[in-house]
């Protein structure tokens, strides 16, 4: 018999699932922010502990801070802009959400925005609507407000001086969840954007001795490089001699696989494995479980599909749920 975990109020536009502290949180139409807990970690059932308005315009976009770092999660909003929020406890009082910081942009908007933990600490990658990548490091772990801007680039190979303005429709990120020590940090992003040689994901990697983000590959054939990327999803590793990385176009899902060792010019060879096609129109969102076996899926069909590799590598899908109400 199905049951329902939580019932979320009409006009939520995003949500984002905290698996450490069993935590939901929403965003809403009218700018609200919600957090959702089990009062017993036994029960499968959430009541919202916290509701306000934090800003003006909707919440597109929430991702939760990792837990090492406290209870937080950042917004997105409609307009573009970008805030930090964080659970505080003050004396004898309730638990409280306040705003500890807000990230400014001269014009372009804030697309998406994901944290990765590094061997130097914490660091969040954000994208912008001008093509635009930017990566801030926290300075202080203890202090959630002290984020300095590491690095700022664009998610091209070659310089793009000659290439134009970028009208950027959305982007995704998603960082190597791999924390092995010695292991430089690198995350997978691509853009839905009118310039082409920004859309096809391409895999940065911190270059320790140069103090440099490089792009060590590319995830798409030669007649696929403009493609407009949807989402991104990078799956964990664990035991496997290369890495997997989802992306959704509008040709379907690519799984492709990544070598882990670089050639002499640095760059991570790349094998495309599958084509996954199911969803009618775009894939929205594309989450990977903890065992990085299985690949969730969602999009504009209004359809959650679960794909899965055979013991021969062929992908399949496993299932499908559609709402029925």
């Amino acid at each position: 018999m199905d049951k329902s975990l939580v019932a979320l109020e009409k006009g939520t536009t995003c949500s984002s699932w905290n698996y450490c502290g069993q935590r939901l949180a929403t965003g809403s139409i009218d700018g609200s922010l919600s957090v959702f807990d089990s009062p017993d970690p036994a029960s499968s059932s959430f009541t919202r502990t916290y509701k306000s308005r934090v800003h003006d315009s909707s919440i597109v976009k929430v991702v939760w801070v990792p837990p090492e770092y406290g209870d937080a999660v950042a917004c997105v909003c409609g307009d573009g802009t970008l805030s930090l929020w964080e659970e505080v406890v003050e004396d004898a009082k309730p638990l409280e959400w306040k705003l500890c910081k807000s990230f400014k942009s001269n014009s372009a908007q804030v697309l998406d925005i994901q944290f990765g933990i590094t061997l130097s600490g914490l660091k969040a990658v954000a994208v912008y609507s001008d093509g635009h990548v930017k990566v801030y490091e926290l300075l202080d772990p203890l202090e959630l407000k002290n984020w300095q801007l590491q690095a700022e680039f664009q998610n091209v190979s070659d310089s793009v001086s000659t290439l134009g303005k970028a009208e950027c429709v959305s982007a995704s990120i998603s960082w190597n969840p791999q924390r092995g020590e010695g292991q430089e940090s690198s995350f997978v992003l691509g853009f839905n954007s009118n310039i082409p040689q920004f859309n096809s994901p391409k895999v940065w990697e911190f270059d320790q001795a140069h103090q440099r983000w490089l792009p060590v590959a590319e995830l798409a054939l030669p007649s696929d490089k403009g493609d407009q990327v949807y989402a991104v999803a990078w799956a964990p590793n664990i035991g496997r001699p290369y890495e997997v990385i989802a992306v959704a176009t509008h040709k379907g899902i690519t799984i492709w696989h990544l070598g882990l060792n670089p050639d002499p010019d640095g760059r991570l060879s790349i094998e495309n494995v599958a084509l996954l096609s199911g969803h009618e129109g775009e894939v929205w969102q594309m989450e990977w479980d903890m065992s990085g076996m299985t690949l969730a899926t969602t999009g504009n069909d209004g359809v959650v599909r679960l794909w899965q590799s055979n013991l021969n590598g062929v992908w399949q899908e496993q299932a499908a749920f559609e709402a029925t109400t």
